[in-house]
């Protein structure tokens, strides 16, 4: 009798240790069923996703994530399903009581034995990972910024570049690129002073990101006073608009430069616009031959006496 007394205060006092963890932990414990329904939630839910447990427990996983990351919660849920992993972890965006979103880390793990095809319930951990995602992207801004103009850097224009030449290539379509270069800008930087220079290069940029753009164009630093778009899909008489528009922006702009020999003695830039039409029998291959047409359009728009667009037009190949 005595024996079994204290076996019984053992557990009561261990099963009391664990409710006050889990209603004092900041991360949350949950079980999920097979059906992807919470069948319990810790007390700890109420804090991280503003809503009482009442309104948790009973309700499927899916009205509490971010629609946009319900295929992440799929694809976890496919591979413990399949025995490809033990345990998942996944980091999507959970929807709170009052709308707002939080980015969580969440570890699930099947409870017990389980077949194959039938996991069964899960034990799941939920830990609030929004300081950790926003110094992440924090990171990454720095890591793909250029830190002088806020613009993207060399490094993400190329990334962005071969993303979308194979777009380009898949859907058989066209883009564009512009290569913008400000004229004598050595000469700015002798008269003005360097620390002036970067200043000019903060203005143009600003200017630039004045354009009213499509979502998938791009702008760039590509290097010193270059400055490079991608304008997805964009075929030839878009790209000359854009680039009228842009040099126009700077040229507005009315930054002295008494160093250039363009009339107006204003910051001025020259543009090369190249187009790829991707097509059965072109031949050039990308996207170094579209770098390489925008290029040989911004020397001819130099020589040509600057302060001007010049184009070009290639014919891709789509293998």
């Amino acid at each position: 009798m005595a024996d079994g007394g204290v076996s019984d205060r053992h557990s009561i006092t261990a099963e009391a240790e664990l409710r006050l963890l889990a209603a004092y932990c900041t991360d949350v414990i949950a079980r999920v069923g097979a059906d992807m329904t919470f069948s319990y939630i810790s007390p700890s839910a109420k804090r991280m996703f503003r809503r009482p447990v009442s309104e948790i427990v009973g309700h499927p996983v899916r009205e509490f994530v971010c629609p946009e990351d319900l295929p992440i919660i799929a694809a976890a849920t496919a591979r413990l399903v399949a025995g490809e992993v033990d345990s998942s972890t996944v980091t999507v965006r959970a929807v709170r009581g009052d709308g707002t979103l939080v980015w969580v880390e969440v570890t699930s793990r099947p409870i017990g034995d389980y077949a194959l095809g039938q996991p069964g319930d899960r034990a799941v951990v939920i830990r609030d990972v929004t300081e950790r995602k926003a110094l992440e992207d924090q990171l990454t801004a720095m890591a793909t910024k250029d830190g002088l103009t806020g613009l993207a850097n060399r490094r993400s224009f190329d990334e962005t570049l071969a993303r979308e030449w194979r777009r380009t290539v898949r859907e058989t379509a066209q883009m564009s690129l512009l290569l913008l270069d400000l004229d004598h800008f050595k000469g700015f930087n002798d008269a003005y002073g360097h620390l002036v220079g970067d200043d000019c290069l903060r203005a143009v940029a600003a200017a630039l990101q004045g354009l009213t753009l499509g979502p998938d164009d791009f702008i760039a630093r590509y290097g010193g006073e270059e400055i490079a778009i991608i304008l997805a899909r964009a075929d030839a008489q878009r790209a000359v608009t854009v680039a009228g528009r842009a040099r126009a922006a700077i040229e507005a702009l009315a930054l002295p430069h008494e160093a250039t020999s363009v009339l107006g003695k204003v910051v001025t830039a020259s543009i090369g616009a190249a187009t790829a039409v991707v097509r059965t029998g072109g031949s050039a291959g990308m996207p170094h031959a579209l770098l390489a047409a925008a290029d040989r359009a911004l020397y001819q728009a130099k020589a040509g006496g600057r302060n001007r667009v010049e184009t070009a037009l290639l014919l891709a190949s789509p293998d």
